[in-house]
């Protein structure tokens, strides 16, 4: 049983901010980490796969051996389309069982049980003694239970009812007594029959028919305009719209036969099903373990099926050390079928100089992109999978904390500034020096001077207490001055082409700070009328010149005269 430190810590804002799982105020469908990730061939396979994405690792060595399967998937292609194929046919073994445990479950449930048994042998095979430990601990783990498989294809029929209770579900030849019961039903039609043919001869009624429903049995029915050739021994039992229905002695002496053998039977075969069910549950725990290889074997394929298709290398980790990452991707984003051409990014914290970076440049240019990808590639290299990038190395991180993207929780009364400082004081009570740190624009739901001040505070707790290894994404261009007093801070930006009053942005991170934000230039991007887009920048460059009127306001709303030239710098305003 593994304790809780041996798995990476993520709260549930963690989860939802870097799409790692679809969140519950998320559209359905919406791009996530797990979607990207699950080609998973079996229902086990999945919730493991789900699992293993929320709970990742912090042991060196059980990461390494998940790495050691995948990596010997991956360069063994035919034994991964092997196992791929064979695991798809199999069926999901931990709810069919947990399903017949509970007193549930029907014939076919129990032939799928059987089938999906039926086919571990031949996986089994396929990674019996591998060199890869997981793989031939996942062979080890397979029990196919070949004597229940067997009974349970000799007794079920090939094609069994849902109803478990109506007979049709046990195999002839399976149980004597039932097989009589089965002939005496049987014969007891095929008088009928007879006994039909001999009554039409001897009354001369053509149309007479032996009929049955389940509230009178069997009986003879007999059309109005035949009434007079009835025989006087025939007793009727009821008129309807076309003529009458009769029953003689004889009928209905054949009628408690035919019916008493048919209860019989379905009572019997009840029983018998009664029986193979419990052969069933007695091997939960052998069914579960199989359950889990299954699972295990499933995850490791897919993974290894990504890695190839998505063109993932093998991260190297580490107990302890930095986190160098070259040419990095972020897994959901480079997998959107509209996304522009994904441009890959650098990435060194460490314990030293590169404690805290502090990234700057303008809305939209892809910081919050860049943070992201780190924590998940993080969280895909300590869950033992291959990542997005050219190389990676990873110190193992004990916890992952994101703070990213704005939202309220107006239903609980909080608002959007409420929840950031929220989300802020959960990640400065509970990180450690080992954790890893993705925060974006903290301080910005408040006025420019209460938030710099946050961020500032914060950001000198991170470094100079906590020395957690963080990304901290802001506009408060501010804060890059941190970069001259603390020597573990370091500042980046996102690159941006500026051509006159259009802007490209490159989406390449390169040390030093952005000299401006660019907001005024996004603005426009996004629509806004040209008159605004002016009165912006004429605006923008009041406050930058520090123009006050004779009260020592400044002169916001005074037109300048001519054109509003275009600004150099910007104290993050927003």
């Amino acid at each position: 049983m593994k304790a809780a430190a041996d798995y990476l810590v993520m709260d549930e804002a963690t989860m939802a901010h870097p799409d790692l799982v679809p969140s519950r105020a998320a559209a359905p469908g919406a791009p996530t980490l797990l979607k990207t990730l699950d080609v998973t061939a079996t229902p086990m396979g999945g919730r493991l796969l789900r699992d293993w994405l929320m709970r990742p690792l912090t042991a060196c060595a059980e990461i390494g051996r998940r790495q050691d399967a995948v990596a010997a998937l991956a360069g063994d292609r035919a034994l991964l389309r092997d196992l791929r194929e064979q695991m798809v046919e199999i069926r999901d073994l931990e709810r069919l069982i947990a399903r017949l445990g509970a007193g549930g479950g029907n014939a076919r449930e129990l032939q799928a049980l059987a089938r999906s048994l039926g086919l571990l042998p031949a996986l089994q095979a396929r990674v019996t003694g591998h060199a890869a430990e997981l793989l031939a601990a996942c062979a080890v783990e397979l029990a196919p239970l070949p004597q229940l498989v067997e009974l349970i294809g000799r007794a079920i029929a090939d094609e069994p009812p849902l109803a478990i209770k109506e007979g049709g579900l046990i195999r002839r030849g399976y149980h004597a007594d039932l097989d009589e019961l089965h002939r005496l039903a049987t014969e007891g039609r095929q008088w009928l029959a007879e006994f039909q043919a001999r009554e039409q001869e001897r009354t001369g009624i053509k149309s007479l028919k032996v009929r049955h429903n389940s509230v009178f049995g069997y009986y003879i029915e007999v059309t109005k305009s035949n009434l007079a050739a009835v025989p006087p021994e025939y007793v009727r039992k009821q008129t309807v719209a076309n003529g009458e229905r009769f029953i003689t002695p004889e009928l209905k002496e054949c009628e408690n036969k035919i019916v008493g053998a048919q209860d019989k039977a379905m009572a019997l075969e009840y029983e018998l099903f009664l029986e193979l069910r419990a052969a069933a549950v007695r091997e939960t725990p052998a069914i579960q373990q199989s359950a889990s290889a299954v699972a295990r074997l499933d995850v490791l394929a897919a993974l290894a099926d990504r890695a190839l298709a998505l063109n993932y290398v093998r991260p190297v980790v580490t107990a302890r050390g930095a986190l160098r990452i070259r040419d990095g991707r972020h897994p959901v984003v480079e997998q959107l079928a509209d996304a522009e051409r994904f441009v890959p990014n650098d990435t060194l914290l460490d314990d030293e100089a590169h404690r805290l970076v502090i990234i700057t440049g303008p809305n939209m240019a892809g910081k919050s992109t860049y943070i992201r990808q780190v924590a998940l590639i993080v969280i895909l290299a300590q869950m033992g999978a291959f990542v997005p990038a050219a190389a990676a190395e990873l110190g193992i991180v004990d916890r992952v904390f994101t703070r990213v993207g704005a939202s309220d929780d107006l239903a609980r009364g909080r608002s959007t500034f409420m929840v950031e400082m929220q989300e802020t004081a959960n990640i400065l009570h509970n990180a450690t020096a080992r954790s890893l740190l993705v925060l974006d624009e903290i301080g910005r739901g408040t006025s420019t001077f209460d938030g710099i001040s946050i961020a500032w505070a914060v950001a000198e707790h991170l470094h100079n207490r906590m020395k957690a290894k963080t990304l901290f994404a802001t506009h408060y261009h501010e804060l890059t001055d941190l970069a001259l007093t603390l020597p573990g801070v370091q500042n980046c930006n996102v690159l941006v082409r500026e051509t006159g009053d259009r802007i490209a942005f490159l989406r390449k991170i390169v040390p030093g700070a952005a000299d401006q934000s660019d907001g005024i230039q996004v603005a426009r991007l996004a629509g806004l009328p040209d008159d605004v887009i002016a009165r912006a920048r004429e605006i923008l460059g009041n406050l930058e010149e520090g123009e006050f009127g004779e009260q020592g306001q400044p002169q916001l709303a005074r037109r300048r005269k001519g054109k509003a030239a275009a600004s150099p710098n910007q104290l993050a305003f927003f």
